[in-house]
């Protein structure tokens, strides 16, 4: 079991602040894997989007629930509970899942690439 240093639940919210889908994305989360940490990052305003969309969301989320749990199962825990939001308008969803002890060995927000635009550009 992880002993690292006690981590606390946040929040970053979006640029212009959360907004409906922000907090959904948020009450899912809390509900479905209670997160250790958690930022949800509303990245709308890097892509070609009107001002305050939803659409474009970066989670970062640790989890006791990702233990012994392969990544791909831990973005599929994470897509799986937000499978509305997903088919409903959030465009992109970028996860960084980490167990406890991951995050305690100084994981971190990985750095999104640059938007290059367009629908099939």
């Amino acid at each position: 079991m992880w002993r690292g240093p006690l981590l606390t639940s946040t929040r970053r919210m979006s640029q212009s602040g959360g907004g409906p889908i922000y907090n959904r994305i948020s009450n899912k989360l809390q509900e479905s894997l209670c997160p250790l940490h958690l930022e949800i990052i509303n990245e709308s305003y890097m892509h070609n989007v009107p001002k305050n969309s939803e659409t474009h969301f970066k989670v970062v989320v640790v989890s006791e629930k990702f233990e012994n749990v392969k990544l791909i199962g831990r973005h599929r825990l994470v897509n799986d509970t937000l499978k509305q939001e997903l088919s409903e308008g959030v465009h992109a969803l970028s996860i960084n899942a980490y167990t406890p002890e991951q995050w305690g060995e100084g994981k971190g927000v990985e750095r999104s690439p640059a938007c290059k635009g367009g629908f099939g550009k």
